[in-house]
């Protein structure tokens, strides 16, 4: 059981028999009267967002929600596709709940897969990916230090802001955490 004093974002609870993430949360100890925990969730089977006010001290469920490593296989009609690396099965995700994960997948990327009774519910990326560049306008030596950006397509379509000499080709790693450019990987 989990009580309003372990909030932290990330933190798995379980209201009305339906597991939320926490994303942010706020103790307020007003003059007058007890404190209380404003708290905004994500429903882990919806996607939908929940902002409730639970009294301190108030207990939780926690979810059975299990992790298990797996590996992007390819994506079709019916969605995303990944294997089980320890018993290869595979398991498909509609888009839906992928999420933005889908902008960092790439074949044979090694992911976490979320299962609240044994049933698949979302994707968990590394923190960081390599992804090659598509699209982007050529690529100007010297403009280095204006700090100026330019816009270009991924590999998997997501749109990042880049220096100006990076080039069509070249590999980037990119922060899935945020969504933009750390660095020019090595090929």
């Amino acid at each position: 059981m989990y009580s309003t004093s372990d909030f932290k974002k990330g933190l798995k609870i379980l209201i009305d028999d339906q597991p939320y993430t926490i994303v942010d949360f706020q103790h307020v100890k007003p003059g007058k009267g007890n404190q209380f925990t404003r708290t905004k969730m994500k429903n882990m089977l919806t996607g939908s967002n929940l902002e409730k006010t639970f009294k301190s001290g108030e207990k939780f469920g926690v979810p059975d929600v299990m992790t298990r490593d797996c590996q992007y296989l390819y994506q079709d009609e019916n969605g995303f596709n990944f294997m089980d690396k320890e018993n290869y099965n595979q398991h498909n995700l509609h888009p839906d709940d992928v999420g933005d994960a889908a902008n960092y997948l790439i074949e044979n990327l090694d992911v976490t897969l979320m299962f609240f009774n044994d049933r698949a519910i979302g994707v968990d990326v590394p923190n960081s990916v390599k992804l090659k560049v598509t699209e982007t306008d050529p690529g100007l030596k010297g403009n280095t230090v204006t700090g100026a950006t330019k816009p270009a397509t991924l590999e998997t379509g997501l749109v990042v802001h880049v220096p100006l000499h990076i080039n069509e080709g070249d590999t980037l790693k990119i922060d899935t955490r945020t969504g933009e450019y750390v660095e020019r990987a090595n090929n």
